[in-house]
């Protein structure tokens, strides 16, 4: 599938029924890390102020690189024992990324021990990051050929697909303007699909994600068996699902509206979901928007928090968030209720300041590590508007 969602190429799998599968007897672990958006985001807020080569690559086939260390079998149509991770197997996603782990490493990268699947490699003053998302690859580098040496290698241990520069991954476009040194990711065809999936393709457009105004508790529920059946027909939990995987890659200006919403999947009602609605609404107007990196003269991580007293009408709890930029761009953000009740205003700022230090002190050791941050040596600025809070 394009960056536009044109299908181009059909595929059909040979899989194996991993649901038949027994912890302990054919697989053990299972995990497998994948990068966070927001390690992603961070490095190409760094590629376009430093003005790196972006390159794109996708492994064929990722899972069957690597022998199997269980003792597995499948039938097809006799009984065979599986030598390889195969498509379908629990530890299929872990055998291939330990594999990759092992190939990399044999390259001369280095893996970041904040983001498992980053990894930097440095040759004098040429350098190349590999970002690693289950089969999707971003190099970022200042040196082509390095970058491409990288790829060779790659291409010599996996059967791979050379995508060129940087245009589409995780359903998220990439636009760059390297004259200008900008950045701009947009997920709008993704948009549009999620639109028309809930038929809200041809609605009005919202120019708020929440309306002013809008209050939500579950005094709201359906209080009637009819209710509670026309309501329980409705995607509610899908709508929110959709909406969320954006917020996640490009749009934190919907992240509160989400937090609201997300709360009453299990007992939802009209009012609830007139204001996931809203947020389609909304997202259709803004569909064409971009977060960007770029424009500023210095490389420097800023981040803001604010609350909400007692928002919650049900519980008193209180709605806080924050959020990060580098390079004149949104990396890092959260909206979320907070987890106890408070007493006052001040407590409630305090408390949300002291989650986003811990976000803070996990993005200066990752920056630190990538090396390619002055700044990340000197304390980082987290501004708050309680004066109260900050003393």
């Amino acid at each position: 599938m394009d960056a536009d969602g044109n299908v181009h190429i059909y595929k059909a799998r040979l899989v194996a029924k991993g649901f038949r599968q027994i912890q302990g007897v054919d697989y053990d672990e299972t995990f497998s890390p994948v990068a966070m958006l927001k390690s992603i985001r961070i490095l190409l807020a760094i590629a376009t102020y430093h003005d790196y080569e972006v390159w794109q690559m996708d492994v064929k086939t990722a899972f069957l690189n690597r022998n199997l260390s269980e003792d597995a079998y499948m039938t097809q149509p006799d009984v065979c024992n599986l030598l390889k991770s195969i498509y379908g197997l629990k530890q299929a996603s872990r055998s291939w990324n330990l594999r990759f782990d092992e190939v990399v490493k044999g390259f001369g990268f280095i893996k970041n021990v904040e983001e498992p699947c980053v990894y930097k490699k440095v040759s004098g003053s040429a350098l190349v990051f590999l970002i690693l998302y289950v089969d999707d690859i971003l190099l970022i580098g200042n040196d082509i050929p390095m970058l491409e040496a990288v790829k060779d290698s790659l291409r010599k241990s996996f059967s791979m697909k050379d995508l060129g520069e940087a245009a589409y991954i995780l359903g998220i476009k990439i636009y760059r303007d390297r004259s200008k040194l900008l950045i701009g990711l947009s997920q709008s065809t993704y948009i549009d699909k999620v639109l028309k999936r809930f038929n809200m393709h041809d609605s009005k457009k919202g120019f708020l994600p929440v309306s002013p105004g809008t209050i939500l508790s579950k005094t709201q529920c359906p209080s009637t068996t009819d209710e509670q059946k026309r309501m329980s027909e409705i995607p509610y939990a899908s709508a929110i699902g959709s909406i969320m995987y954006a917020m996640i890659c490009t749009r934190p200006d919907v992240s509160f509206a989400l937090s609201v919403t997300n709360r009453y999947q299990s007992c939802l009602g009209e009012d609830h979901w007139i204001t996931v609605k809203n947020i389609l609404k909304y997202l259709r107007r803004t569909k064409d928007a971009f977060l960007v990196f770029g424009g500023e003269e210095e490389l420097v991580v800023k981040g803001y928090t604010d609350a909400g007293f007692q928002t919650d009408k049900d519980d008193s709890r209180s709605q806080a968030g924050f959020v990060f930029y580098l390079n004149g761009g949104a990396v890092s953000w959260k909206s979320s209720k907070q987890d106890t009740v408070v007493d006052s205003a001040t407590e409630v700022e305090y408390i949300v300041a002291s989650e986003a230090v811990k976000e803070t002190v996990w993005i200066r050791k990752f920056v630190s590590e990538l090396g390619v941050v002055p700044s990340a040596s000197c304390p980082l600025d987290l501004y708050c508007d309680n004066m109260g809070a900050i003393a």
